[in-house]
């Protein structure tokens, strides 16, 4: 039985409980949705309400009015990124943005991660994708300057291959990765970047690198809108012996 009551503005209730309808598929694209009185009769509240409730969800993309004839779910589909894929610049589609590249001491987690020293120096590289000129992702990537300096990850520059080939150039081709993920409210700075719509979480990922011996060699934080993406992990199962 439960102990919390949830205290968040009506609205905001309203929106999660048709958000969940959406994205579960039991309101699929292009249903209309009952009127407005219709909605105030269903959830017990005024009109102002309902209005704000899918307000919200427009903002987030779920929801589309066409004038005269009422609102429709959109025909939207989630990012689902597979975790250990790396999304690629494409023409048209998908782009990034270099902000900046800097060599500081990192924050604490990404210390840990690369097992560096407390004063340990880091080069990190600050970027933005965008899908469709749409901001979608805030990354910050940081390598160990012991084997970064003087390289290509430390100018302010597009790294040809990336930084897998630039890594691999260095000796620490990527063989492996670990992921930590969590959600959370956004900074401003994030909310901001990401024109994230009002009271819409991040997802966090902090993805760390490891090449040969098992030496971590990078370690990115990457900051997602969680009303757009889907996180995709497959596993094997392991049934025992045949």
């Amino acid at each position: 039985m439960a102990h919390t009551r949830d205290v968040r503005p009506r609205h905001q209730q309203i929106a999660a409980e048709l958000r969940d309808l959406i994205m579960r598929g039991e309101l699929s694209p292009g249903t209309q949705l009952p009127s407005t009185a219709r909605l105030v009769e269903r959830y017990g509240a005024a009109n102002a309400t309902i209005q704000h409730a899918l307000k919200a969800l427009k903002d987030e993309g779920f929801l589309d009015s066409r004038v005269g004839k009422g609102v429709y779910v959109r025909d939207r589909q989630p990012f689902v990124i597979d975790a250990s894929a790396y999304i690629k610049p494409e023409p048209g589609r998908f782009r990034y943005q270099l902000l900046n590249v800097d060599n500081i001491v990192p924050p604490v987690d990404v210390v840990e991660g690369l097992q560096l020293a407390a004063d340990a120096a880091a080069i990190v590289r600050t970027r933005i994708l965008f899908h469709d000129e749409q901001p979608v992702e805030l990354s910050a990537s940081y390598y160990p300057a012991e084997i970064a300096a003087d390289s290509s990850l430390t100018k302010t520059a597009k790294i040809r291959g990336g930084a897998p080939q630039a890594l691999a150039e260095l000796g620490f081709p990527q063989r492996s990765f670990v992921d930590r993920i969590s959600a959370r409210p956004p900074t401003v700075e994030e909310a901001e970047t990401l024109e994230l719509p009002e009271g819409t979480p991040v997802i966090r990922q902090l993805r760390v690198i490891y090449s040969d011996n098992e030496r971590p060699v990078e370690a990115s934080v990457l900051i997602k809108g969680a009303h757009l993406y889907e996180l995709l992990y497959r596993q094997a199962v392991d049934t025992g012996p045949k």
